[in-house]
């Protein structure tokens, strides 16, 4: 009797276990960002002035990534998390574009020129992302995201209502700046795109042009790469694309209304709004329990080549959006 209702115990904790972590894979839902940055402005009697939508987009997707059901679950050390892939997986790739971001406003957007002072809380922000997200103890990754957060809101205060001039916090809404973030975004988009293709692991040709013979250009060797994904890695892979996605989309649309300016005089918003909507459709809702590897025209569908398609096509918007600003 006994025995048997250990079983029938353990039988029931694996169950509410892997109810816990169904709920706890649900991703968080996107935002508008200019109407949630109208929400703030009004509930901290802001003025929305330039940078504060953006500004205040990053601290709510910081703010999501600790307070989402089950919390920041990439350095748990207990079941059920620990024996999740997916979601970590997820926060990995949001947090790839909060760093991105957040080094690019203290770098090049909050400054004047290359020469001018870095502002006090972006600089406490940056290095406060990038701890290793799987510290779990003195200090775990989650006081050191809430430590970028508090920063960032200092930023943002700082923004519209200084104390004194002296300590005023700058957004240079320039096309500098701009390109800057998106030559980033870019290369980050490409590395999604080539990573999710490799799901199928179809040759291709590596020309190494360290090879080239001197003189005449001639190719001495060309090498066939036939790299694929191993199949417990491909969801993985999937689903950071798919958080790094969700963070750029938020992202690019509130970049889009803090630089209207820019976009406007160069005639480029059309391309932004292309971009936003490739970026948009690697949302959709993924139906599938589990996420299919399908080869070519056969009847099981491959969702990683489905998103490196939308991925791809918000990578060229970028790189076509990068030409014509700099260009201006």
């Amino acid at each position: 009797m006994n025995k048997k209702k250990i079983v029938i115990g353990g039988a029931l904790a694996v169950l509410l276990g892997y109810a816990v972590s169904v709920y706890w894979s649900f991703e968080p839902d996107t935002f508008s960002p200019d109407k949630y940055a109208a929400q703030q402005a009004t509930l901290n009697h802001q003025q929305q002035v330039i940078g504060y939508e953006t500004t205040t987009t990053l601290i709510h997707i910081n703010q999501l990534l600790l307070d989402k059901p089950g919390g920041f679950l990439t350095n748990d050390r207990l079941p059920p998390s620990v024996l999740m892939d997916n979601m970590p997986a997820w926060e990995a790739g949001v947090l790839t574009q909060v760093r991105d971001m957040v080094l690019i406003l203290k770098d090049r957007i909050s400054r004047s020129q290359n020469e001018s002072r870095t502002d006090p809380d972006l600089k406490e922000a940056q290095p406060a992302l990038n701890i290793n997200s799987h510290s779990w103890n003195f200090p775990s990754a989650e006081s050191q995201y809430q430590e970028a957060i508090d920063s960032l809101i200092s930023y943002r205060d700082r923004l519209t209502a200084p104390k004194k001039p002296s300590q005023q916090a700058t957004f240079y809404a320039r096309d500098d700046g701009l390109v800057a973030w998106l030559e980033v975004v870019q290369n980050r988009l490409g590395s999604i795109s080539q990573d999710l293709g490799s799901s199928v692991g179809e040759a291709h040709l590596n020309m190494d042009h360290d090879q080239l013979a001197e003189g005449n250009g001639v190719m001495r060797e060309i090498k066939v790469d036939n790299t694929k994904t191993p199949w417990l890695k491909i969801d993985n892979i999937f689903y950071e694309s798919r958080g790094s996605t969700w963070a750029l989309l938020l992202l690019m649309k509130s970049m889009k209304d803090d630089f209207k300016e820019v976009l406007e005089e160069t005639k480029s918003m059309v391309v932004m709004d292309q971009i936003i909507g490739e970026l948009e459709a690697t949302q959709e809702t993924v139906w599938s329990p589990m996420i299919l590897n399908g080869n070519g025209f056969g009847v099981i569908a491959n969702h990683s080549l489905i998103m490196a398609n939308y991925v791809s096509r918000a990578q060229a918007g970028t790189v076509d959006l990068i030409n014509i600003l700099e260009k201006r």
